[in-house]
């Protein structure tokens, strides 16, 4: 199919494309705790991940993210999840998300934050970023070659962040 057949034209919803992941070491979930001069989720704990560059597949992404937060490289992740962010506007976020595991302890802090190994039975004691605590209860019960994920998150008329899971 042609380029000019792709049915991409300006007057339809559009998607950034963004990754996110959630890496395990036994009963401990990786979360980065963002800089206190972060734009969004300053002083938040929140998933590794980032944008999709151009020329990138989705999970070349997830793992060059992962590598630059957290200096760590984890041979199998699995995406476990997709999310459709509508903020009212033209253009939303697609957010792939992925789960690992990994028996490595040493991190590499980064300029988007901190990194602490939380205990997941823990997680509530923690300022999480607003959708974490429904978002990684649905990571964690997903398991290798298991089903996926999907949602879509959208702001009611109050702002107030609305989700839905359609499985």
């Amino acid at each position: 199919m042609p380029k000019k057949d792709q049915g991409v034209s300006n007057n339809r919803f559009r998607i950034i494309p963004r990754t996110l992941i959630f890496i395990t070491r036994g009963d401990r979930l990786l979360l980065i705790k963002g800089h206190p001069q972060k734009r969004i989720w300053a002083n938040l704990y929140n998933g590794i991940g980032g944008h999709i560059e151009r020329g990138e597949d989705v999970l070349a992404a997830a793992r060059r993210e992962l590598k630059e937060e957290t200096g760590l490289d984890v041979a199998e992740l699995r995406l476990c999840g997709i999310v459709i962010v509508d903020a009212g506007e033209d253009t939303g976020i697609g957010l792939f998300v992925f789960r690992g595991e990994t028996d490595q302890q040493s991190l590499q802090n980064s300029e988007e934050g901190k990194l602490e190994w939380i205990p997941v039975d823990h997680l509530t004691e923690y300022p999480l970023v607003e959708d974490l605590p429904i978002l990684i209860p649905k990571v964690l019960k997903a398991e290798q070659g298991g089903e996926i994920f999907f949602a879509r998150y959208w702001y009611d008329e109050d702002e107030r962040l609305r989700i839905d899971f359609s499985n």
